[in-house]
């Protein structure tokens, strides 16, 4: 039988940086060659392997080249570790992940079980993170923040966008209600409004085309996740994320004032320091969020 021909050193050190970097310009500078070299590297890979690793735009993997990063990183990186010269050898590798409560519980922890079994050699850390205020309880590798970027000092790639919509439970319907689409200045007068300084109703006023200012009182919470259970409890009103309180909803704990929703300035991004994904551990759950927010309902 004749021996498996293993591609190229150079080829997979090519690929592996696209794939993370999405720039042929970027990935040479990484790799100190030129960018019709990594061209070439990449269809020489391409050719040995004889499967296509991008779809057409931005170099987006393939599902075939997605597999394969996750091989080629693990190769790389058990490549770089010398015998005798790391006194960790062998010990799991790390990834600290800074993360706001509502968005963990939601959607990311729902799926952190498919990351676990791509890659079982990772181990991951999870830390709370303030949404907004982006302050995290200690250090982190990756994070994810709300907001409407970009960050200082930080590199970012966007996540996940979301519309809002009035929402209440329904005994405090039964007791305010009703409310005829919650687009009226007499609707929004005879509710109780929830306020958070994450998700403002300046947003809801204006797309309905109330004259009212932001609510200067009332409850108010600075996580996404108490200002629904605070509807739940009967506080009142709240503007919620459809995405982000579909569980909410669909649990029949808090129903829709309106079948209309509009977007949210804020968005969810993963944030890290420049260099950060040159850890293949890094890039890979990088890749891994980005392909997982894609297939978000």
């Amino acid at each position: 039988m004749a021996p498996v021909r293993i591609p190229p050193i150079q080829a997979l050190q090519a690929f592996e940086a696209l794939a993370r970097l999405r720039s042929v310009t970027q990935a040479a500078e990484a790799l100190s060659v030129t960018p019709s070299a990594v061209s070439h590297r990449i269809r020489q890979l391409e050719t040995q392997l004889a499967v296509k690793l991008f779809t057409r735009g931005e170099f987006t993997l393939s599902a075939e080249g997605a597999a394969y990063l996750a091989r080629v990183r693990e190769a790389l990186a058990a490549l770089q570790q010398v015998p005798g010269r790391d006194a960790q050898a062998g010990a799991p590798t790390r990834l600290r992940l800074a993360v706001t409560p509502t968005f963990s519980r939601e959607l990311l922890l729902p799926r952190l079980a498919l990351f676990r079994h791509a890659y079982p050699e990772v181990e991951l850390t999870l830390q709370v993170a303030i949404p907004g205020a982006h302050v995290v309880d200690g250090e982190a590798d990756l994070e994810v923040r709300f907001g409407t970027g970009p960050f200082p000092e930080r590199e970012s790639m966007h996540l996940l966008a979301d519309t809002v919509c009035p929402v209440c439970s329904p005994d405090y319907l039964h007791e305010a209600g009703p409310f005829d689409g919650f687009a009226s200045e007499q609707d929004v007068g005879r509710a109780r409004l929830i306020r958070t300084p994450l998700e403002p109703w300046r947003t809801w006023f204006r797309a309905c085309g109330i004259q009212r200012p932001e609510p200067a009182s009332g409850a108010q919470f600075n996580d996404l996740g108490l200002v629904l259970d605070a509807a739940v409890a009967g506080f009142g009103v709240a503007l919620t994320r459809l995405r982000l309180g579909r569980g909410w909803l669909d649990s029949g704990r808090l129903v829709r004032l309106s079948p209309q929703s509009v977007p949210s300035p804020h968005s969810y991004y993963l944030c890290w320091r420049p260099g950060a994904l040159e850890r293949w551990e890094c890039a890979a759950f990088v890749d891994w969020l980005r392909q997982a927010m894609r297939d978000a309902p």
